[in-house]
């Protein structure tokens, strides 16, 4: 019996194992795999994220440029600070570096398509404007040239917005701008004449769509980064009629909005905007008891813009021009505007009269200004007029070589009252029998030809070369206090001229 129960229990122990062998051995059903799937909702790029159904594209460029003869990368031409002096401060050529990366997201919805946009730029640029050690910060100051050293660079943000159902919401280009902004054909970002937040500007805004391509939007834009140039108190008129920056806080947004037609012939645009001059004290910021100094009553400037696109020109294919055209009272960086702040103007030159050391142009760009009645002025805000055109027509040699041929003019002009306190309280000496007159008013003009080569597709090598042309309306000869690296000596009045050339590696993706 002892023999048959064991050969009883040995059989059972034998089949178990076998088994859970076999069982073992039985193919397990596999996790189905995700395969990231393409998205041709939204045109070509867009893919799936995997378990979701919203669709996004990732893309960017990455650019190399070098600009010689400038005040900075992108075509800055030399209109101020130590390039202006065309001094040995300033460097001969500028190089930059940088990656931008766009992420964009969609999906579909009830409501419509619910969108996310975001660009951040990776740079890395010349250290600085200049090496002259009065424009450097302390040491021990944080600045961001600091984020210019071997190994470092910085991160901008482009745009940062979502749109749903019409709205937008975030970092994203004005209800004011066209598609171009400020570079109907250009490289350089430093073409004045209109309005640019080709890089974003915090805003909300509401697009209408009529169909047959019309369409209209309306937005509130935050003014502080992009839409304010100076509100200039002249209790302190420097040499150059620049004033100091009276502006108060925000108050009210920037009212804008555009009607435009889109269709195969191009495009057309009309845009306006509502711009708050809101000063802050009558003193000048930072003086001890500001507040009972007073201030002025607020006013409201603004700007319009019409601008066209042609397309379909028998000059060849893919051929176009665009133009825009702005004036603005009170709102004068719709006008004088780059892709950054609005600039002032204060140039060098040659001069033939005897006894002057060089010649001298300046410009001030301002909003509005104003003078306190304990200054002798009537203590109003006066806005400043200004108006501008920019255009450039673009031809397509072949498939590989391409051209653009751009420029731009524009105006600043002071009413009686605000010229009148300029130059009744100007910091300079006039030298008699010079033939001197007083008058803070300019223009601007510029001209440009750029060249591109593509070699194969996304791939792209252009030179650009630009002129800058300051109208400034100063006559004679003054006596100027030592500035910067320029001594105690009489300068000559005089228009003011440069050139730049720009050459740029980018390959898009």
């Amino acid at each position: 019996m002892k023999m048959v129960k064991s050969l009883i229990l040995g059989s059972a122990a034998g089949l178990i194992a076998m088994s859970g062998a076999q069982a073992a051995d039985l193919p397990v059903k596999a996790k189905a795999v995700e395969y990231v799937r393409i998205c041709s909702l939204y045109g070509a790029g867009f893919w799936y994220i995997p378990g979701t159904d919203t669709c996004m594209k990732i893309g960017g460029y990455l650019r190399v440029d070098t600009t010689f003869n400038a005040a900075g990368t992108q075509g800055q031409p030399e209109w101020s600070g130590d390039a202006g002096q065309g001094n040995r401060y300033v460097h001969n050529f500028f190089t930059r570096s940088r990656l931008a990366l766009t992420v964009d997201t969609r999906t579909a919805t009830e409501y419509g398509v619910v969108r996310t946009f975001g660009q951040g730029d990776f740079t890395f640029d010349t250290f600085g404007g200049s090496t002259n050690p009065t424009t450097l910060s302390p040491i021990g100051a944080f600045t961001s040239s600091q984020l210019h050293s071997a190994g470092g660079g910085y991160v901008a943000v482009e745009f940062a917005f979502i749109q749903f159902a019409g709205f937008t919401f975030g970092k994203s280009a004005s209800a004011f701008a066209t598609p171009w902004h400020g570079y109907p054909g250009n490289n350089t970002s430093f073409l004045l004449g209109g309005h640019d937040t080709v890089t974003g500007v915090n805003n909300i805004q509401y697009t209408a769509q009529f169909g047959n391509g019309v369409s209209a939007t309306i937005g509130l834009d935050d003014p502080v980064v992009f839409h304010r140039t100076t509100l200039a108190n002249l209790t302190t008129v420097n040499a150059f009629a620049a004033g100091t920056q009276g502006y108060g806080g925000v108050f009210t947004p920037d009212i804008v909005a555009n009607i435009r037609v889109d269709q195969a012939w191009g495009l057309f645009q009309l845009s306006g905007s509502l711009h708050e001059n809101r000063a802050a004290y009558n003193a000048i910021s930072g003086t001890p008891g500001a507040e009972v100094t007073g201030h002025p009553d607020t006013k409201w400037g603004g700007s319009v813009m019409a601008a066209l696109q042609i397309k379909n020109l028998p000059t060849g294919a893919g051929d176009d021009i665009k133009l825009d055209a702005t004036w603005a009272k009170g709102h004068t960086k719709q006008v004088i505007s780059t892709s950054g702040g609005s600039p002032s103007f204060l140039m060098y030159g040659d001069t033939g009269l005897a006894g002057a050391y060089q010649s001298i142009g300046f410009g001030a760009t301002t909003d509005s200004t104003f003078l306190p009645t304990a200054f002798g002025g009537d203590g109003n805000i006066h806005l400043t007029t200004a108006y501008g055109v920019r255009g450039a027509f673009n031809h397509n040699w072949s498939p590989y070589w391409s051209s653009s041929l751009f420029g731009s003019y524009a105006a600043v002009r002071y009413d009686d009252v605000s010229a009148a306190a300029i130059c009744g309280r100007i910091g300079h000496i006039p030298v008699a029998g010079t033939g001197y007159s007083c008058n803070p008013d300019f223009n601007t003009a510029q001209l440009g030809l750029i060249t591109r080569w593509t070699p194969v597709k996304n791939l792209t090598f252009s030179a650009e070369v630009g002129w800058f042309h300051l109208d400034q309306k100063f006559t004679g000869a003054a006596l100027f206090a030592a500035n910067q690296a320029k001594p105690a000596a009489v300068y000559e009045f005089k228009d003011q001229d440069t050139v730049y050339l720009n050459v740029r590696a980018q390959r898009n993706f």
